[in-house]
């Protein structure tokens, strides 16, 4: 077995000359295909062609020459369109594994051979006319998670295209009552981003046995540039998955709805066998001090983001996203594992093609790793960056519980010592002068700079969706009544705070995963969105829907400086546990209202508040929004219902 831990004939892996052209992969024209790895330290390397995209023999061998700055070179010189492709190559006296190499762009089936096409070919009609939808402010972002199967594969879903891209481009389609589902529900819901999760190649789902309905979230990868093939109506096809997802992102820009892509840069399923180790051994990733693979993802390996080829090697990847495929942002997975400066430069290089286009990623690892902590693209250093987010734990804690104990109860369901943290939700975890530090669950000072770089959640793909944490964290024998109560809180806080909303799909339809923690390869039955449930719990899906729509016509509720939050957002001193109230304040962000009045109340009983006098309008009070005004009130005190957050607005 080759030494794949460190460099043969090089002293480090520093050491390597870097290559700065853009055409690692294939260069193809119906004269002359020309094909480029970069693999300094081997001792040679081989090219097949194929007829198909797997079995069969090789129809054409060639031997690559070795280049300057590490790069092997061949080419055809003949029409290779159509057919497919191979790297092999040759080190410490061993041929490794033949590989498509890491910047192939289209695939066979199951990934193992690169396909040579004309990606203009893969263009559905109107392409050239796709434009994104308007974005002015990153705070005027609500986001909603979403997997491809999850989305469709229901029985009920009305879909036809069931787990695949196609099924976001089905308009008309219902439930069995006959209410709007897909990408009608969507845009009925009001969010303005979905973010898909894994959707680029990975490798756990053979695509050639689709009828095992094997499940997976894809935080596996195995192409990083080439779209899901078990997504696709035929994976066999390399032009299929790539027009299908082009015709995805049409479809949801035709409909007013941008789409962040989940990439995961930070690992690879497996070192020993991934397309890095296969044409350059061991220098895509960390190492520990013994030479032994560092491991921050918890996957068994982390990919070396400070090294200058693996970083120019994200960089193209996320940029041919971009500019490719349309995509309109992404959603880093451990982007902690990541170096702050590798961020900084993917930013920079996507304000060249559209400074509307978001990124933000947990800020976090799944482990130590070798890379020194202050050059990691933690949540403690989003505010040494500009245009990038990172999750708020500490909003999400506070509001459901501990995600790592399921009976541990949060604001939401009355738990008392939270208040602070729901007021550095509340203030996406900028600097505001009403803001106890000393008090918050994880954080002892702000983190963000501005209001953007705060992600506000309340549950994700990854532990308990909420519904299913409020059933484990809620005092025995709560009624389902109040268990919807907590939900709707939960949610209202996420919806009246500044920064950055995060909804995980499915949860304004009362989702459930019949309490399964991580169901990253649960059956369909589990990870399947029940549609019928928008008919058996509308009321939810009104209320989630009403919040959503409030928060986008009034920017007031997602100012877009820090400075605007400290100028016209004001709490209130309610001299009671588990009870946040603030004011926002003289038309703030150019808001037509001139004020609002917020009030969320975690306790299980009903209390009393005294408030600023003034003519207000109550247009929420954890049953029902309305923007018209449910009643009216000038009083100096006001009673809030149990676990209920009360919406007050000035209008003039």
């Amino acid at each position: 077995m080759a030494n794949f831990d460190f460099p043969i004939h090089f002293d480090s892996f520093e050491q390597y000359p870097v290559y700065t052209g853009n055409d690692l992969g294939i260069s193809y024209t119906p004269a002359k295909t020309t094909f480029k790895i970069w693999s300094p330290d081997i001792e040679d390397a081989i090219l097949r062609i194929y007829e198909e995209g797997e079995g069969g023999t090789a129809i054409d061998t060639k031997q690559m020459k070795k280049l300057k700055n590490g790069v092997w070179e061949a080419f055809v010189s003949s029409d290779l369109r159509n057919k497919f492709y191979t790297f092999q190559v040759k080190f410490d006296d061993e041929w490794l594994e033949e590989t498509p190499g890491p910047y192939t762009k289209a695939v066979g089936v199951n990934g193992k051979r690169g396909a040579i096409l004309e990606l203009c070919h893969t263009n559905p009609e109107g392409w050239e006319a796709d434009k994104r939808p308007e974005l002015k402010n990153f705070t005027d972002i609500i986001l909603y998670e979403i997997h491809v199967r999850d989305f469709s594969t229901a029985a009920n879903s009305g879909m036809r295209n069931k787990g695949k891209f196609l099924a976001f481009t089905e308009e008309g389609t219902k439930n069995s009552f006959g209410q709007t589902t897909g990408i009608d529900h969507l845009k009925e819901l009001g969010i303005t981003h979905i973010h898909l999760m894994p959707s680029a190649d990975f490798a756990t789902i053979n695509e050639s046995r689709l009828e095992d309905n094997k499940y997976n979230w894809g935080y596996d990868p195995l192409n990083y540039n080439v779209p899901e093939g078990s997504y696709s109506t035929n994976p066999y096809d390399p032009y299929c998955r790539i027009r299908e997802f082009k015709q995805m992102v049409q479809a949801l820009h035709k409909n007013g709805i941008r789409i962040i892509m989940d990439v995961v840069y930070n690992h690879t399923y497996t070192w020993e066998h991934s397309a890095f180790s296969m044409i350059t051994p061991g220098y895509y990733y960390r190492h520990n001090a013994d030479g032994s693979y560092s491991n921050a993802s918890g996957c068994g390996n982390e990919t070396a983001s400070e090294r200058a080829m693996v970083r120019k090697y994200i960089i193209d990847s996320v940029l041919f996203w971009a500019n490719e495929y349309h995509v309109d942002g992404f959603r880093f997975d451990l982007m902690g594992i990541h170096d702050t400066e590798t961020m900084r430069l993917i930013r920079t290089e996507l304000d060249k093609i559209d400074p509307t286009l978001f990124i933000y990623g947990e800020g976090w690892t799944g482990g130590d790793s070798p890379l020194p902590y202050e050059q990691r693209a933690v949540k403690q250093h989003v505010n040494q960056t500009v245009g990038i987010g990172v999750f708020s734990d500490d909003l999400r804690d506070a509001l459901k519980g501990n995600w790592s104990n399921a009976r541990e109860p949060g604001f939401a369901c009355g738990r008392q010592g939270y208040d602070e943290t729901v007021k550095f939700g509340t203030v996406a975890a900028t600097q505001h002068s009403q803001i106890h530090y000393g008090l918050i669950n994880y954080s002892n000072c702000p983190w963000a700079n501005e209001p953007y770089q705060s992600i506000n959640y309340v549950s994700c793909h990854d532990d308990l969706c909420l519904n299913d944490k409020l059933v484990y964290a809620a005092p025995e024998n709560t009624a389902q009544i109040e268990l919807v109560k907590f939900n709707k809180l939960a949610q209202s806080i996420i919806m009246t705070s500044q920064g950055v909303p995060f909804i995980y799909g499915g949860e304004e339809l009362a989702r459930t995963k019949k309490g399964v923690h991580n169901t990253y390869q649960s059956p369909d039955s589990i990870n399947q969105l029940d549609w019928d449930n928008k008919h058996k719990d509308f009321s939810l899906y009104n209320y989630y829907k009403g919040i959503i729509n409030l928060r986008r016509k009034h920017p007031a509720l997602h100012l877009a400086t820090t400075e605007l939050i400290q100028k016209h957002l004001h709490f209130l001193y309610p001299n009671q546990a588990c009870v946040v109230a603030f004011t926002i304040d003289d038309n703030a962000g150019g808001d037509k209202w001139n004020r609002f009045l917020i009030i969320h109340n975690g306790n299980r009983n009903m209390i009393s508040l005294d408030i600023p006098q003034d003519n207000w309008w109550i247009i929420g009070n954890g049953e029902d929004i309305d923007e018209q005004g449910i009643y009216k009130w000038n009083r100096n005190n006001i009673t809030v219902p149990a676990s209920t957050t009360m919406i007050l607005c000035k209008k003039f």
